[in-house]
């Protein structure tokens, strides 16, 4: 049975989410203050139902990484992921300002909050350095199946987007620019510091400890993965379940995981990793993915277990 949760919505700022007087969730819709780090929507802090923190925000080393958030690092030239920009081999990473675009919170299309889910969709702009408006965006996010029992909630992150110039958008990623393993881009998760090291597993026995189970994982194609942490100050682990939908098999081009768990605790839901894809004026693409948050250190075999009692 769902636990009840508590939504509180301050307009023009963020929503809080919380259950038995833990929040779970703060999803912040404001403009950043710095442009650099790719003005846009994310969740931050993203905690565990019994309030450990699973989620990092402006590390020293990525300053642009905020809790989990949508992104796009090589989008036709510009940059919506944040920071440096990867220009190709012998190039590098370098300061561009000129090419970070950003993400505008237009509005929301529909808000649900009920006693035990909140489910709202969000309008966006996606917008280019120089101010014109590339791309709209549809964005569901729902938060539910909170289960004290299971020691987990569930998190369902949607995406529709429509390209809105006259001439094609072209998503890449570092891999694609010359980078090799580099391939992050699309949905993403940057977790705390005290997860650096942590363990990452998916199906068929793939995974394992620390960096060698992530380079296992990174750059392939799997219906899940999961990374567990183990947190400082208390004697606590944490894992992320990170899952498509279905429908994500057939959608416009083939994802596959970009996962570290060292120098960096990371994951994401690259769509772009060692190839280009175009969205052609006036056509759209859409991914669906869940992430749940859970109490404890999950196996492969528990991480299997929910995804197979909790449908889409």
């Amino acid at each position: 049975m769902s636990a009840r949760i508590t939504v509180n919505h301050t307009l023009g700022e963020a929503i809080s989410v919380a259950s038995g007087g833990t929040e779970l969730l703060n999803y912040v819709y404001r403009p950043d203050p710095e442009a650099f780090e790719s003005r846009k929507p994310y969740i931050h802090p993203l905690r565990t139902l019994s309030g450990s923190l699973v989620s990092g925000y402006r590390p020293n080393d990525h300053r642009w990484h905020k809790g989990l958030q949508m992104t796009a690092s090589h989008l036709s030239g510009q940059n919506f992921w944040g920071g440096n920009c990867y220009l190709g081999p012998g190039q590098g990473y370098q300061e561009k300002r000129d090419r970070v675009g950003s993400m505008r919170h237009d509005g929301f299309e529909a808000f649900e909050a009920a006693e035990d889910r909140l489910r709202f969709t969000e309008s966006l702009t996606w917008i280019e350095n120089g101010g014109e408006e590339w791309a709209r965006e549809r964005r569901t996010v729902e938060l539910h199946s909170v289960e004290p029992d299971e020691g987990s909630y569930a998190l369902d992150w949607s995406i529709h987007l429509t390209n809105t110039r006259t001439e094609p958008l072209r998503f890449g990623s570092p891999t694609t620019a010359g980078r090799e393993m580099a391939g992050y881009t699309g949905l993403q998760w940057r977790g705390p510091r005290d997860f650096t090291g942590g363990d990452v597993l998916g199906p068929d026995g793939r995974g394992g400890g620390g960096e060698p189970g992530a380079a296992d994982l990174m750059g392939t194609q799997a219906p899940w993965l999961a990374f567990v942490g183990t947190h400082d100050d208390i004697d606590a682990k944490s894992t992320l379940l990170f899952a498509h939908a279905p429908e994500n098999e057939g959608g416009i081009h083939a994802s596959h995981w970009f996962v570290r768990s060292r120098p960096i605790p990371t994951v994401a839901f690259s769509w772009a990793f060692f190839e280009e894809f175009e969205l052609a004026p006036g056509e759209s693409f859409s991914y669906r993915y869940r992430v749940v948050v859970a109490d404890g250190a999950w196996d492969r075999d528990r991480a299997e277990a929910y995804l197979k009692s909790h449908g889409w």
